[in-house]
């Protein structure tokens, strides 16, 4: 009977082999186990995991392995036993003491596409299949082996003798232990494009550039969820010069370094819920793409700040080619932030969802007003278009909203330098529409329905007809009005509107979901109603 101590130190029986298992100190230990545990990757109950100790723990009997968990709350200790430390963790509770045979290190590349599409044998490599009801050559398979526990290449060459054709590949919570890894399958898919690595906790590679070829086709590449800082992405990016689409969501990244030769083919930058600084993304504006074509940043903080993290100053020449930007869940309070979005000359699509902005009324739909009468160059804001209407609409009220103030501040004159500090693009709108008189000015007051009331005519003037209306009601709800009046079924009735403002100009109230405020119809407008 052999001890433990000399069964690890005897390298031949860890080795790979057919021998049963051997009986080690009233413990069954199986010869087959790797020998290099430390750093591997495991799957214990679905959960992942990293190898960090492989030994005795006494006074316990038998083999144990210190993991660290990828989810810190399913441990239970730092990988201290009794006063003993015998590995280390990031989080205080991230690591356990388990038995060998509870953790699985995975299979090969295609023993798991085997498993994954059912292909049993050899022979079935060159058959059609059948997967979704579609029949394909295995060679063709565009390969989702999402949480498959892949641990490796398997043997060379043989991912490029059967499936050298994958386009989109997801090892998203692989098995896979380090960057050579991944690049030893990579290389044998010469036209893969996209690739899906999250949750992975992949050692960074000794020398990047020499796997640059092995991703040379490679446009769009997930990271989400893997631990990873930017200066660790930096330090990897040398293997993808072909870079397009990076996401790098809840990552740890916090501070952003200029890429220096690196990722400069990039036009899509995702770094949602990453806990970035103020002004951090400065340092990446001089990306080639941000000035010769379009850009699309994700710069979702998820921290309490009440800023976007960065700040453009008076004039400035970053960013000139940003046309989408995500600040969703940044936790925004101040509006002097969509002040400095404004100085992006090139943006067009926001969304800013899960902020705090607020109006003086409280009104989120206020709220959204002011973001298209601050940002003239928006086209969608939140996924939805902002019509011509309602940007016309918007930057009426806005001026409406402001003029008492901008009277105060100085007027048609030179209004004070914190008004304009405040409301940058007020004087643009002025020139636009004129400058609005005393009596249109909206003054604050209480939200309440006699103040939002409107006394909508129907018919000439002459009839003397009127009924009164929310400014918050639905086009809808005022065909069911005139329906109670007319008795003209509301599919029937076509609404127009004329204002005071410009006269000989007929708008239709085109959209029944929309409310009148949409349509900037104020008190003494006349709606006209024709039907068939």
């Amino acid at each position: 009977r052999t001890t433990l101590s000399q069964t690890l130190s005897d390298s031949s029986l860890l080795k790979p082999s057919r021998r049963p298992l051997l009986r080690v100190v009233g413990v069954m230990f199986n010869p087959e186990q790797p020998t290099d545990l430390l750093g591997r990757r495991v799957a214990i109950g679905g959960e992942r995991a990293t190898v960090r100790f492989a030994g005795l723990v006494p006074p316990t009997t038998g083999f144990w392995l210190g993991v660290e968990w990828d989810d810190p709350k399913r441990g239970k200790h730092d990988g201290t036993h009794e006063g003993v430390q015998y590995f280390t963790c990031r989080h205080p509770t991230g690591g356990s003491f388990v038995r060998p045979e509870k953790a699985s290190f995975g299979v090969d590349f295609l023993t798991a596409l085997r498993r994954e599409y059912e292909f049993d044998t050899e022979e079935e490599l060159s058959q059609e299949v059948i997967i979704s009801s579609k029949k394909l050559k295995w060679s063709d398979v565009q390969s989702m082996l999402k949480y498959c526990e892949v641990n490796g290449p398997g043997e060379p060459g043989e991912i490029r003798n059967t499936t050298p054709n994958i386009e989109f590949l997801n090892l998203d919570g692989s098995l896979l232990t380090s960057w050579e890894d991944v690049a030893a399958i990579t290389k044998q898919l010469d036209q893969l494009h996209e690739l899906h690595l999250s949750e992975n906790r992949l050692r960074l590679p000794f020398d990047p550039s020499a796997h640059c070829l092995d991703f040379s086709s490679l446009k769009t590449l997930i990271l989400n969820r893997c631990e990873l800082t930017w200066k660790q992405i930096l330090e990897c990016a040398p293997m993808w010069p072909q870079l397009e689409h990076l996401s790098v969501e809840y990552n740890q990244i916090a501070e952003l370094q200029r890429p220096e030769g690196v990722l400069q083919t990039l036009v899509h930058l995702d770094l949602y819920g990453n806990p970035l600084v103020q002004d951090s993304l400065l340092s990446i504006s001089a990306l080639p793409r941000y000035a010769s074509s379009e850009f699309a940043l994700v710069a979702s903080s998820q921290v309490e700040t009440k800023c976007v993290p960065f700040s453009l100053g008076r004039h400035t020449s970053m960013f000139p080619a940003l046309t989408h930007l995500i600040v969703d869940q940044n936790n925004i309070t101040e509006w002097s932030v969509v002040n400095e979005l404004s100085k992006l000359p090139s943006l067009k699509k926001l969304s800013c969802r899960g902020n705090r902005l607020v109006s003086s009324d409280g009104n989120p739909a206020t709220a959204n007003q002011m973001l298209i009468a601050k940002l003239g160059q928006l086209v969608t804001l939140n996924g939805c278009e902002i019509e011509p209407l309602e940007r016309r609409g918007a930057e009426l009220d806005y001026i409406k909203m402001f003029g008492e103030e901008w009277l105060k501040a100085g007027g048609p004159g030179h209004p004070s330098t914190h008004f304009t500090n405040q409301h940058p693009r007020y004087q643009e709108l002025i020139n636009k529409y004129g400058a609005p008189e005393e009596g249109e000015l909206k003054k604050p007051g209480p939200s309440v329905l006699k103040n939002q009331l409107l006394s909508l005519m129907k018919g000439s003037e002459s009839s003397g007809v009127r009924f009164f209306s929310a400014a918050s009601m639905v086009v809808q709800k005022v065909k069911g009005l005139l329906y109670r009046l007319l008795k003209v079924p509301p599919s029937d009735l076509r609404l127009t509107y004329t204002s005071t403002k410009m006269v000989g100009a007929e708008f239709e109230l085109s959209n029944d979901l929309k409310t009148l405020q949409f349509y900037s119809i104020e008190d003494g407008d006349q709606i006209l109603v024709r039907w068939s």
